[in-house]
C-alpha cells in the first residue's frame, strides 16, 4: 500500500494489526459427497460476478463433510475476500457464513476496521495490487506479501461516514449505468430490427440461390504458415477483427514478405469492395473491405469477391442477416472450435435481388446504421465515464478529501 503521509486523523497500519487473514481451500472434487450442500463456496466465478458487492449466493456450494475433509473453513458474514491470483484485484464481501477457494486472501475484520472501508479500499488499489504480485504463468499475491499489507484509515466513525458516501454515490452510479447499457442495447436492438424486416422482406421477394451464385469468387486465406518480418505487408488474423464494429484493426499485426503476398493467387488478396466472413471460432463477423491497400489473411478468414449484379454493401448486410447468422449456426461444424467450412458458406441459401432494390434497401440500412453507430458512440463514453467518476470518488474519499 501507498507510504504518504496520512491526511490529519487517519493513520497507517499493518492490515494484520487490524485484520485476521484467512487462506481458502477447494474441497476434492474426487468426492461429489464434499460438494452440494448449506454452505456456500466463492470462487473466482463469483468474484467476477459480484466484484465490489455484498455476496449471499455462490455458484456451487459445499458441506460439513468437504468443510471436514479439507483445509477449507467457513469464515464469518463480513468477511473481506480478495482474488490473489489469476484474476488479481476482484474484492467481495461475505454476506452471511461461506467458504472460499485458495484463489482469496480473506480478511476477518476487527472492530477497528469497517469491512465495507477495506473494501473499497482495495477498489481504489485496483490494478496498484499487481506490484505485489509475482509468477511466471500467472501472476500471484502470496501470503508473505499480504502479511506485509500496510493501510491508511481514519477512526471507526469516519470509516462509516466515508462508506455511507461511497455506497449512495455507487448506487446511483449503477443505476446510471445500467440505464446507459439498456440504451446500449436498445439502440442496438432497434437496427437488428429492422434489418430483420429488410432481410424478410428480401427472402419472400427474390429467388432463393445459393451464395457462390452471386460471387466470382468465396475463398480463404493461405493455409500454410506465413513468414514474418519486421516491415512488409499486413497480414490480417481473427484477433484483428473487431467483432462489435465489424472493421479490422490494422494497428496490431503482424507483416509478410512482399514476395509471399506477390505469390498468391489474386483472389485471396483482398480488394475494396470485397466481404471478409470469419469462419472459425468467432465465425459469423462480415467485414466490407473498404481500404484501398495491400494486406492478406489466414485460413479463419474467407472472403467473397459479389460479382457486378450483387452491391458489396448489400452482401455485408445480408451476410448479417438473421437469416444467414441460423445457417453459419446450423452449418458450424467442430468441438473445440466451430467451422464454417467453405462448402456451408457458398452453399448458404440468400434472396436474389435486382440491383435497383439493394441500392435503396442499402441506403435505407446506412442511414439507421450511421445513427446507431452515433448512439453507441455516446453510450460507450458515459460508461466510460461512469468508471471514472468512481475512481475519483474512491481516490478522494480514501485520501481524507470527502
Amino acid at each position: 500500500m501507498p507510504t504518504a503521509l496520512p491526511p490529519e486523523g487517519w493513520q497507517w497500519s499493518s492490515l494484520t494489526e487490524i485484520a485476521r487473514l484467512e487462506s481458502g481451500h477447494t474441497p476434492s472434487r474426487k468426492y461429489r459427497e464434499y460438494w452440494g450442500g448449506n454452505i456456500p463456496w466463492i470462487g473466482i466465478q463469483d468474484a467476477r460476478a459480484n466484484d465490489g458487492k455484498c455476496i449471499q449466493y455462490t455458484q456451487e456450494t459445499t458441506n460439513e463433510l468437504g468443510i471436514e475433509n479439507s483445509s477449507a473453513r467457513v469464515l464469518p458474514e463480513n468477511t473481506v475476500c480478495l482474488s490473489r491470483t489469476a484474476s488479481v484485484g476482484y474484492v467481495v464481501v461475505m454476506g452471511r457464513p461461506m467458504a472460499t477457494s485458495q484463489d482469496f486472501l480473506n480478511w476477518v475484520c476487527s472492530s477497528h476496521l469497517a469491512p465495507d472501508f477495506l473494501k473499497y479500499l482495495f477498489m481504489a488499489e485496483g490494478e496498484g495490487l499487481l506490484r505485489f504480485a509475482s509468477g511466471a504463468v500467472h501472476q500471484t499475491i502470496y501470503f508473505p506479501e499480504a502479511k506485509a499489507f500496510h493501510i491508511c484509515h481514519p477512526r471507526l466513525p469516519e470509516q462509516h461516514r466515508i462508506v455511507a458516501i461511497l455506497d449512495k454515490a455507487f448506487d446511483g452510479i449503477a443505476t446510471a449505468k445500467a440505464n446507459a447499457e439498456n440504451n446500449l442495447r436498445n439502440a442496438r436492438a432497434l437496427f437488428e430490427s429492422h434489418l430483420q424486416v429488410v432481410f424478410t422482406d428480401a427472402w419472400e421477394a427474390g429467388q432463393l440461390v445459393r451464395l457462390a451464385d452471386l460471387a466470382t469468387d468465396i475463398t480463404d486465406g493461405d493455409h500454410m504458415p506465413p513468414p514474418k518480418v519486421a516491415s512488409g505487408v499486413p497480414f490480417i488474423t481473427i484477433g484483428n477483427i473487431a467483432k462489435d464494429y465489424r472493421t479490422i484493426n490494422f494497428s496490431d499485426t503482424f507483416m509478410v514478405p512482399r514476395e509471399y503476398f506477390d505469390s498468391l493467387k489474386p483472389n485471396k488478396k483482398p480488394r475494396a469492395g470485397d466481404v471478409l466472413y470469419t469462419v472459425t471460432g468467432s465465425f459469423g463477423i462480415p467485414v466490407l473491405v473498404k481500404e484501398r491497400r495491400e494486406f492478406c489473411f489466414q485460413r479463419h478468414i474467407g472472403l467473397i469477391r459479389p460479382k457486378s449484379d450483387l452491391h458489396s454493401e448489400w452482401l455485408y448486410y445480408l451476410l448479417m442477416s438473421p437469416q444467414v447468422v441460423r445457417q453459419a449456426h446450423d452449418g458450424a461444424t467442430g468441438t473445440a472450435q466451430k467451422t464454417v467450412s467453405l462448402k456451408v458458406l457458398r452453399g448458404f441459401k440468400v434472396p436474389r435481388i435486382p440491383l435497383a432494390n439493394q441500392e435503396v434497401a442499402v441506403a435505407k440500412l446506412n442511414t439507421l446504421a450511421t445513427a446507431t453507430q452515433r448512439l453507441e458512440s455516446i453510450y460507450q463514453q458515459k460508461l466510460i465515464a461512469f468508471d471514472d467518476l468512481k475512481k475519483s470518488l474512491l481516490h478522494k474519499a480514501l485520501s481524507g478529501k470527502l
